[in-house]
């Protein structure tokens, strides 16, 4: 059994938004970069996307910014219910999740389970795959847990 999380060192920051294109703007602006290329997720049948244990449809609009060693991420939700959505509806925009690239990722959300942490959604990407847990009322924020291949 796994006895700690395996990583320390945050790697994202994702913000829920309303208009990925308009924040990119304001980002963009504000730290005098170029406004990066947002992108669609996946489908649920390229991307195996759950939540709450169910598949779902949901989507979501993603824009990058490399701010050093932290990555911030756009995400505007679209479709199904997700996360993402959830957030939107009951926060507002704001700070979603932070993330950290760890290895073993069946073995990590188990231990953040056995630490009362529910996997509330999961999917993959190019190259990867990303779980998202409701570490909330012990953490008062989502973890991401991020494995590359």
């Amino acid at each position: 059994m796994v006895k700690a999380l395996g990583s320390n060192v945050i790697v994202q920051v994702g913000l829920i938004v309303r208009d990925v294109e308009e924040t990119a703007r304001a980002y963009a602006d504000v730290f005098g970069v170029d406004v990066p290329q947002w992108f669609l997720t996946d489908p649920e049948d390229v991307a195996h996307t759950r939540y709450r244990g169910e598949p779902t449809t949901a989507r979501a609009k993603l824009a990058f910014f490399d701010m050093g060693s932290i990555q911030i991420e756009l995400i505007e939700p679209v479709g199904g219910p997700s996360t993402w959505q959830e957030y939107l509806d009951a926060h507002g925009e704001g700070v979603h999740h932070i993330a950290f690239q760890i290895k073993g990722m069946a073995e990590q959300v188990a231990y953040l389970e056995s630490k009362g942490m529910p996997l509330v959604q999961r999917g993959d990407y190019t190259g990867g795959r990303y779980a998202y847990i409701d570490s909330a009322p012990q953490l008062k924020t989502i973890l991401e847990l991020l494995e590359n291949d």
